[in-house]
């Protein structure tokens, strides 16, 4: 495959991503955004909320493990073939400093791809300041299956389009 189509095939892919995983009705609760989509990465963020904290004010853990099941999901999607999805098969996730920031940011990348198992990688970090504190890593299993993306969302009520 030529470098143009290369290029292009990733775009359909990344253009993919950004509508299915953009239009999760719990990205838009929580307010999410994607920031990047590259071959075997991306980034979400979340700004500062109210709704989004604990009793002490800081990220709530569950928005942190929310940005890094959606992460590490979309990281493998990058990667996966055309007639797969994703779905997370596990992860693992170890809480390193309190987010306290103004805004979480998650990047996720692929470590290792397979034919039915991608280990993928996340680390987030909140923004105190204009500083990013890492405040969080995971390691993820993605299960890539059987089945069309788009249709399966259609099937599940959300429109892509």
């Amino acid at each position: 495959m030529s470098p143009a189509a290369a290029d292009a095939e990733f775009k359909h892919r990344e253009d993919l991503i950004r509508r299915v995983v953009g239009v999760q009705g719990f990205m838009k609760l929580v307010g999410t955004t994607i920031d990047e989509v590259v071959p075997g990465a991306v980034t979400l963020s979340v700004n500062k909320r109210p709704e989004l904290l604990q009793h002490f004010g800081m990220f709530h853990g569950g928005v942190t493990a929310f940005l890094v099941d959606n992460a590490t999901t979309a990281a493998a999607a990058t990667i996966m073939p055309a007639d797969r999805t994703t779905l997370t098969a596990g992860f693992s996730l170890n809480y390193l400093a309190t987010a306290s920031g103004d805004k979480l940011i998650c990047r996720a990348k692929v470590v290792k791809p397979g034919r039915t198992l991608v280990v993928v990688s996340a680390d987030v970090y909140c923004v105190i300041d204009g500083k990013e504190k890492h405040t969080a890593t995971a390691l993820a299993t993605i299960a890539l299956i059987e089945g069309d993306t788009v249709a399966m969302t259609k099937a599940a009520g959300i429109s892509p389009d």
